[in-house]
């Protein structure tokens, strides 16, 4: 018999990509998945779902469904979660309830469904702000955003450089939902350590690549930049868009998990899941509209969003060292092949609605 793996939250975009890479390993999977309308629309079952994955509608906060999903499980990973920074900022019953007490009754459950392994998706967002160098920065001050100060600076003023942030780094929860994100990693990893399950939370950077939402309006900023542009819109991008990410494909992401589940380097700790490599926010925006066959520059108005950081980028030398993880994509490559996948959906453009759902609640400035 196979080894059958519970993935929560396994119809979504790394849920299905990371379902894919495990049927190809030999593993049986299993999703447990709420399908909420604001990523599948009315979808019963994603259309990219593969037909032997076994897929359970059901809401991670419900307790009696989770405990059916676990029967016969022999590992689960958990990717249910509410995500996006904005939104958390005035849904917060919602995100706490889906990430932290989802998180919470799934251990509960788990204490009567004992699993060989668990692993938890974590999130670059509970760094806050990377690492800098000479000295670490301070919060960025409202009045600072208000002056277009975009930059971090030290205690005493000092100008700093942004370096890749190794998992050392202190977190710093700037929204609701890196709080929440937090939660979830350190309810998983108490755990177990408290049950000797051998558990890894996995930090995800910007994960993008093919089945993102692109009606979704809080989703990973390259599916929102691109249902802009396949609108003839422009992508709008907070701040002067200098600001620094870590863009990690699905397909890297969904094998890193996959060998944390199968390699025991990593059991009781977090670890960066990322490329190594970072890029701007205008880099990225410029770089989707050339492979789209779009001549549409990013709009850049000059305003902040509450609860964004400024830069940062992985240090991913914990996972080369205990997973042997390296991502392969070409980030090239890996755009071509997203455009050619965007040419065949049908993108609806809801950025400006939820930019002024932010504004009215004075979360834009």
């Amino acid at each position: 018999m196979p080894e059958r793996v519970l993935i929560t939250g396994g119809a979504g975009f790394i849920g299905s990509h990371l379902a894919d890479e495990l049927l190809r390993a030999g593993y049986a999977v299993r999703a447990l998945d709420v399908l909420v309308e604001q990523v599948h629309g009315n979808s019963q079952r994603p259309d990219y779902l593969d037909p032997e994955i076994e897929l359970i509608p059901g809401d991670i906060r419900n307790p009696e469904v989770v405990r059916g999903a676990l029967e016969g499980v022999d590992a689960v990973v958990h990717l249910a979660a509410r995500v996006g920074v904005g939104q958390s900022m005035y849904e917060h019953a919602e995100y706490a309830g889906v990430n932290t007490l989802g998180t919470s009754i799934l251990l509960d459950a788990l204490q009567d469904h004992p699993v060989r392994k668990l692993l938890v998706a974590s999130s670059m967002s509970i760094y806050g702000e990377g690492a800098y160098e000479p000295v670490p920065p301070v919060e960025r001050t409202r009045e600072q955003l208000e002056r277009r100060e975009w930059e971090p600076r030290g205690a005493r003023g000092e100008e700093l450089t942004p370096i890749p942030t190794p998992e050392s780094k202190e977190p710093a929860l700037a929204s609701v939902y890196a709080l929440t994100k937090h939660d979830q990693e350190c309810l998983c990893l108490l755990y177990g350590a408290s049950y000797e399950v051998p558990t890894v939370a996995l930090r995800l950077f910007n994960v993008y690549g093919p089945r993102q939402a692109l009606a979704n309006p809080y989703t990973g900023v390259l599916a929102i930049f691109a249902s802009r542009l396949l609108n003839d819109n422009a992508p709008v991008v907070y701040e002067d868009g200098h600001q620094r990410r870590d863009f990690v494909h699905v397909t890297d992401a969904a094998r890193a998990i996959r060998l944390a589940l199968e390699r025991d380097g990593a059991d009781g700790r977090a670890v960066n899941v990322a490329s190594g490599r970072s890029a701007s926010i205008l880099e990225i925006a410029r770089a989707l509209a050339d492979v789209l066959g779009k001549d549409i520059a990013a709009e850049i108005p000059g305003t902040y969003r509450a609860g964004d950081i400024r830069h940062c980028f992985a240090d991913v030398t914990l996972a080369r060292e205990l997973l042997d993880f390296e991502a392969e994509a070409d980030r090239d490559e890996a755009l071509a092949e997203l455009a050619q996948w965007l040419e065949t959906q049908s993108a609806t453009d809801r950025f400006d609605r939820a930019a002024a759902e932010l504004a009215e609640r004075g979360l834009t400035r």
